[in-house]
Order: structure tokens, then sequence, then C-alpha cells
């Protein structure tokens, strides 16, 4: 049988302003049945404009077709796998979604009264008491907007508690293992940035820091598991070594999807820690937005805690400004409440045993790539993996290869790259993390697509260098990009 030979067209979409042209309207509108009102005289000719210069002028099909086709290129986490470590880019149940549009939670307006919104400040106390328990801390802020921010409220904790026993002390120690933010983090609070090198097996060098710790260490800021997806096994033995000499343990908690149901940090010595929940319990992650950085803390930080405070009064909630300790408010409101919602709706529909389930599926399925692959790729630490996996391109740079090109020709096989040379501590990073809802299915197409890349590299690296080739703009001159960015159309 002869088959008949076709040719798949997938064209190149114009910018909008491209498509333009004078005249041209996305409206249409009957003639006016009442006297027309001149908006300058109205409004003030200071408050009005004729027209906005270099605005797209396009049919409504045109503007309909331009986006529809536009988001036909995206890929999406109802495509495939983000396999991006250290970003816990996973799917999320639309239940969750539903449950945070309910009309009274989405239209609650912030400014309502208290006893109107008792509801709404439920859902917020039930999610403290949650997560108090998961992270096996006392009390709990919703306030903080993200991850960053949470850091940020913990450290200026910290900072309070010291100062009010009258000494805040002058540096906070941070692993090289640790998230990026923390040294920034640090900073801002006012403090002078020590870094800890990690030993062979990808951890904090107990007996080194040890010799660090003195009377000017205000904090150690550990991220657990770690940037290189390891767990730091002797976190108790670390958490009496500050407390030994007066200082706190803060955690970075952007990876408690490793842990939840599993341990609690709290029970670990860990004095204040942040969660992610954006990442961790049920969110749309990615796109700058929503977040959300709970910060839990044990009882001696209580006090310190921003306001307002929830409590209950009379059997109804209300909002606490009263506490002459608090470090003040570190948000407009009391945090980002659809995302509040979700994380309970997670929460609850998972309870105990299913947080519980859903870490160990993480673990296994970071494990499971980091078999299949350790054969092909270098793996960066000898210590067992918990959610994430990274290995270095240590061997595929002999022939000239590296992990920015292994993560282009990923692209050609329909997968979106992993994180790339990242952490800054592995030379030629590949961070894997699957999250637990990936099925095997899936994650052995990942794994396929990345043994034949290896495979490519050996016998014919070029293919690789030169990657992406399936996509629409080939590979572009980053460093022209980076040093020349073009943000901003304008008019020829």
């Amino acid at each position: 049988m002869i088959r008949e030979a076709r040719t798949h067209v997938s064209r190149n979409e114009p910018l909008l302003f491209e498509l333009s042209s004078p005249g041209k309207k996305g409206y249409q509108l009957p003639e006016l049945d009442v006297p027309p009102v001149d908006a300058a005289e109205v409004l003030g000719a200071e408050n009005t404009r004729a027209e906005i210069e270099g605005f797209p002028e396009v049919s409504e099909v045109e503007a309909i077709r331009h986006f529809t086709r536009l988001s036909t290129w995206n890929y999406a986490i109802d495509l495939g796998v983000y396999p991006l470590g250290s970003c816990t880019m996973k799917y999320n149940p639309r239940v969750n979604e539903a449950v945070a549009r309910i009309e009274g939670l989405a239209w609650a307006h912030p400014y309502q009264p208290e006893p109107l919104v008792q509801g709404a400040l439920e859902v917020m106390a039930r999610l403290e008491a949650a997560l108090a328990e998961i992270t096996g801390m006392d009390a709990v802020t919703l306030q903080p907007a993200a991850g960053a921010h949470g850091e940020l409220t913990g450290i200026l904790l910290i900072r309070a508690l010291l100062e009010s026993r009258g000494n805040p002390r002058k540096k906070v120690l941070i692993p090289d293992s640790a998230h990026g933010t923390n040294p920034a983090t640090a900073a801002i609070a006012g403090y002078a940035v020590e870094n800890i090198r990690s030993n062979e097996r990808g951890m904090v060098d107990v007996e080194a820091l040890a010799r660090i710790v003195d009377e000017d260490v205000a904090a150690l800021m550990i991220t657990n598991p770690n940037t290189l997806g390891v767990l730091e096994v002797n976190i108790r033995k670390i958490a009496q070594i500050l407390h030994d000499k007066g200082a706190l343990l803060y955690m970075d908690g952007a990876n408690m999807n490793a842990l939840a149901g599993i341990t609690r940090p709290g029970d670990n010595g860990v004095d204040v820690m942040h969660l992610n929940l954006h990442k961790t319990f049920s969110t749309p992650h990615g796109g700058g937005g929503p977040g959300s950085g709970p910060v839990a803390v044990k009882r001696h930080l209580e006090p310190f805690l921003p306001v307002p405070r929830l409590k209950q009064q009379d059997g109804k909630w209300v909002f606490d400004y009263q506490r002459p300790l608090s470090i003040g408010r570190v948000r407009a409101f009391y945090g980002n409440f659809g995302v509040l919602v979700r994380a309970l709706a997670y929460i609850m529909a998972h309870g105990g045993e299913g947080l519980r389930n859903a870490t160990l599926d993480a673990v296994l399925n970071a494990n499971y790539i980091r078999k299949k692959l350790e054969a092909h790729y270098e793996i960066a630490a000898e210590a067992p993996s918990l959610h994430e996996c990274v290995f270095s391109d240590a061997r595929q740079a002999k022939h000239g290869v590296r992990t920015g090109d292994i993560a282009k020709r990923l692209i050609d096989y329909g997968f979106h790259p992993y994180t790339v040379s990242f952490p800054l501590i592995v030379h030629g990073a590949l961070m894997i993390e699957p999250t637990e809802t990936e099925s095997k299915r899936e994650l052995d197409a990942f794994i396929d697509a990345m043994i034949s890349i290896a495979r490519e590299v050996e016998e014919n690296p070029e293919l690789v260098t030169k990657a992406p080739h399936n996509t629409r703009i080939g590979r572009v001159d980053e460093v022209t990009a980076a040093r020349r960015p073009v943000v901003r159309w304008r008019p020829k």
C-alpha cells in the first residue's frame, strides 16, 4: 500500500503588534441611543488621552486566534512532568481549586468585620493548627507571602528574641548546600553571613560547625533535606551545638514534601522554620505566584510573631493586636487567602496517612530515577537521596557536552528540562525532582529520554551541543540575550 506523503505545518505566530492594521477593532457596538459625552469634559483633559501610542489594532477573531495559538505552544503540568529540582512542580488536585473558588471564600473582602467572616477565620485557624502538628512546632503565622518572605520573618523573629536577651549577635551561619535566598535573608536582617562547607557526603560537617559556633553566632540557616536532596541526619547534634552556645536553629522548609508525615522538624531541635504552601500543599507553582510562606515557631519565639494573631474570644475568632513583643506586620492583611484555602483542603483530603504516603512516593520516585540513571550520569553525592537527585555532567563534559546542552536536547524528546547548574556546589549540576504525582510510566519515558541522550553524547555529541532541533526557535545566543535583553517592543 502506498501512503500519501504529507507535510505538517505549524506556522510561527507573529507579535500582536505585527498583526496590527490601522482602523481594526476587536469589538462592535450599536449606535448610541443617548447623547454622546466628551470624556475630557467629564473627567478632565489631564485624565484622558485620545489613544495609546503604538497600541495594536486587531479584530476580535485575530485576537482570539493569536492567544489560542500561543497557548498550544505551552508546556504545562497537565501535559507532562516538570522534573525541576528544588521547585517541586507537581500536579495538584483540581478539587482544591474548586474549594478555593467557593463564593463565600473567593469573594470574602479583607475589610469585612470579623463577625461576618468567621468561616474564613476558621479556615486559617485550622490551617495554623494543622501546620503546627505537621511540623512539630507550637505556633504558626500565615502572613508571609512566599518562601523568601517567610525566611526573613523567621530571622527577624530570632533577632527580636536575642535582642530581648540583651544581644542580637552579629552573624548567621549558612551551609553551602542551603537555598540561595538564605544569605540574602540574613543580610537584609542585619547579619553578616559565614559560609560552611559540606563534607564528602554532602552534609554539614558537625565537627567544623562546633569549632565555628561562638557567642557572635545568632543562628544557623539549614535547608533540610538540602539542595543535594540529602537528609541532614545529624540535625539533632547540630541543634545541640547551637543551643549550647545560645544560638538558634532556623530550618528552610521548602523541601518539606520529603518529610511530611515521616518526621517533624520541631522534634529534632528546630526553633523556627518556614513552609512553602505553594510547593508542598497544593497551589499551582510557577509564573511568579501566588505563594505562601507560613512560619512555624517553638514556644519561646511565639510572643514575637507578627500581628495580628488569631485567637478565640467569647466563642468567636478575632484578631489580637495587643502583642507588645511582636515584630509588627510583615504583610498587608493576613496571607494569600486563596492559597491557604487550597492548603487546608489538601491536608484534610489526605489526612495524616495520606501525607505520609505522598512523601514516601516522592522519595521513591526520586530514588527510582537515581538508580536508573546512575550508570549513565555521575551522581553528585553518595549519600542517599530523598525527594530529588543531583547528577553532574562530568562524564558528558569529556565529550564537550554540558548540562545546558543535555537540557536543550531533552526538549526535543518532549520533556521540560530539569534544573540546570544548581546547586552551585556541583559543577555542571543536573537537578531532578519528579515529585510524588508522577506514574512509573511517566518516569520511565523520562528515564529513556535521558539514557538516549547519554548515548548520543558518546556517539554523536554535536547532535546534543546544537539542540534543540524541533523547536520553533533554535539555540539562541544566551550571552547576548543576558547582556542586551530586548524587553520592550517599539513600533518602527
